[in-house]
């Protein structure tokens, strides 16, 4: 089907959700009141439109041929299951506060209807983990009762089970709790940070920091770094940045002498840690904060040292990489984006004017919500400023058409991951997982800490970082918990490396989007940017043993501002003791044993106990010592020669 056909309907129905959505989160303005509506019918009513947008892009990507068709039909049978599941929902669910209703194989079977479809749509947009993710929570909840050993569930009305766990309830499934945090609670700052993206303040960004960066040996990877990590709080999507920012500053990079992997791994790990800088971050955040049962506020000053240090740690990673290739200053190089203009400084406006409106309103008490909506009518007037948006104001709607079409997508993610919840939920597997980490590690925090990455690094492969974060933090969450973590840090640790998913080979989404532009490997890419990006992997271990990182009380230790400053003195000198060791050069090249010092010297002073910082703090002397002896050493065989 011609996607000029699709065009006009699919972008008129993304404008329908995103207005829809926007309706039922809007504030109260004195006894005006827009929504919210009517939850049952909310819920049934919106995802019904969500699942014909999702439609429309799928019919939107074929090319005519057989197969195309083939899907493009299944997808059509597919979206008519799901609005008949959801004027189903409808009408049971409505009905359950008032009596008992007995499922039956009617239900069970429109429930499965409304299951497949969604993950069909899944699997279309996000890839096969996700759908498979899905299809086995569904097969377990039916045969839970017939697997062996610790994972037999207790047998259950399969009718009444996949009925009401899949779909008519307000508690799980795919319209349950899950489905509604994120319809009011991410769904405004998604179009807010469409809308922000669509205002064209991104060029001058980059132009900006371009300029910016200029006198530093790394030039355009620092830029990168920098319009990447503002980019990417807007965008909250690591391979949407890669994609956003990737295209301009990985060939400049390349330019500059580093490699194609190098330039495709230092865009992807600045694109992802995008998703944990504050204030918008990404949807997981978001979803952290209800979780938790903590304020908004809270998580963007929990997560504000841990972020500022990732992207201290890459800053750190390339100069040392500049030094090691040898590459100097060019001031006078051409970047390929021109100088900045006095309208690029204005339109930085457009950035940060609503991200401060959102920080402001947040800490006066505004619900998240009504922060980034308040933002958004703050920015449609603000936007005018940049003359391309006044010669053509069409580009607001567009940006609105664009806000509901990502989040149509996004939702058959969370829809598959409600059917997983739903699963481990009815079937009891976090407490399962909960008392089998318990007799596997006894009270090792580092051990269930490890089990914990690895489950999130696994399950995240090939995910978004919301349907991962999610899922994870349902499985490993009640375990960590057990053995003394604080619900913040538990959450914020699963967060954290939930984001890292998105640059750990084998699938690493962002550094593959990395490498296709930037001409290197997927794979070469990938494991190059888990070794700029280390400290997405180190730093949730350093605030899971050390709380006061995360600043906030909430993170289980009282604040005090010198044990705070001697920890953020430890965490700037690891960063750069790992930085050196990884690239293997600091003022000269290193060897192997001055590399395992530096490991271990950032490794003690990063982990708690009365002994390990006078450790660590020796080790750290003795690599600067014996490495400016030998540096001296060399200086003086090349004087003498």
């Amino acid at each position: 089907m011609s996607n000029r056909i699709i065009a006009w309907p699919l972008a008129l129905l993304s404008l329908v959700v995103t207005l829809y959505g926007l309706a039922n989160v809007m504030p109260a303005i004195g006894d005006f009141r827009i929504g919210p509506f009517d939850m049952v019918f909310f819920r049934g009513s919106f995802f019904a439109l969500c699942a014909v947008v999702v439609m429309l892009s799928v019919l939107g990507r074929s090319d005519g041929s057989f197969q195309h068709r083939l899907i493009s039909l299944v997808a059509v049978i597919c979206t008519l299951g799901l609005l008949w599941s959801s004027w189903s929902f409808y009408q049971i669910s409505s009905k359950l506060d008032e009596a008992m209703f007995l499922f039956g194989p009617a239900e069970m079977w429109l429930a499965l209807i409304a299951a497949g479809g969604s993950l069909f749509f899944c699997w279309r947009i996000w890839g096969v983990p996700v759908a498979l993710l899905g299809i086995f929570g569904i097969l377990y909840m039916a045969t839970g009762h017939h697997w062996p050993g610790i994972l037999q569930t207790v047998e259950m009305d399969m009718a009444e089970t996949l009925a009401q766990n899949l779909l008519y309830s307000l508690d799980s499934g795919i319209l349950g709790s899950t489905f509604s945090i994120v319809i009011t609670t991410v769904f405004p700052f998604i179009i807010l940070g469409a809308v922000l993206e669509g205002v064209g303040a991104g060029d001058s960004m980059i132009r900006i920091a371009f300029s910016c960066m200029r006198h530093t040996a790394g030039g355009p990877a620092h830029a990168a770094v920098l319009s990447s990590g503002l980019f990417g709080t807007v965008s909250g999507s690591a391979v949407g940045n890669v994609v956003g920012t990737g295209v301009v500053t990985i060939p400049m990079i390349k330019r500059r002498g580093f490699t194609p992997n190098f330039a495709g791994a230092v865009e992807a790990a600045a694109s992802t840690g995008g998703q944990i800088m504050p204030p918008i971050m990404g949807a997981a955040a978001l979803v952290m904060a209800d979780f938790v049962g903590v304020s908004y506020l809270t998580i963007i000053i929990a997560v504000l040292v841990p972020a500022i240090a990732y992207y201290g740690s890459l800053f750190a990673m390339i100069v040392f990489e500049s030094r090691r290739l040898g590459i100097k200053v060019d001031a006078n190089e051409d970047n390929g984006v021109g100088q900045p203009t006095r309208q690029d400084y204005l339109n930085l406006l457009l950035i940060f004017a609503p991200l401060g409106l959102i920080v402001v309103l947040l800490i006066m008490g505004l619900s998240p919500s009504g922060a980034s909506i308040s933002a958004l009518a703050l920015l449609f007037p603000l936007s005018f400023i940049n003359p391309a948006v006044r010669e053509k104001p069409i580009k607001l709607i567009q940006a609105l058409c664009g806000g509901g079409r990502t989040f149509s997508q996004l939702l058959m993610a969370i829809a598959a991951v409600s059917i997983v919840i739903s699963a481990l939920s009815v079937t009891g597997v976090p407490l399962k997982f909960g008392i089998l980490l318990g007799s596997l590690v006894s009270d090792s925090l580092l051990l269930s800490l490890v089990i914990a990455a690895f489950c999130c690094i696994i399950l995240g492969m090939g995910m978004p970082t919301l349907p991962a974060y999610v899922t994870v933090a349902t499985i490993a969450i009640p375990a960590m918990l057990q053995l003394g973590l604080e619900p913040l840090t538990a959450h914020m640790f699963v967060f954290f490396i939930a984001v890292a998913s998105a640059i750990t080979p084998p699938v690493a989404l962002a550094a593959f989007a990395a490498a296709s532009i930037s001409g290197g490997g997927p794979v070469g890419t990938s494991v190059q940017a888990s070794k700029v990006g280390v400290m997405i992997f180190a730093i949730p271990f350093a605030f899971a043993f050390n709380p006061l990182l995360l600043t906030v009380d909430s993170a289980g230790v009282e604040f005090s501002l010198v044990a705070w400053l001697w920890l953020l003195v430890k965490l700037v000198v690891g960063i750069l003791l790992v930085a050196t060791a990884l690239t293997g050069f600091d003022k000269r090249k290193l060897n192997l044993v001055e590399i395992l010092v530096r490991l271990a010297a950032a490794c003690f002073l990063l982990a708690p106990g009365m002994f390990m910082d006078p450790i660590g703090v020796a080790l750290t002397v003795v690599a600067l010592v014996w490495h400016r002896r030998a540096d001296c050493k060399v200086f003086r065989l090349k004087v003498a020669d």
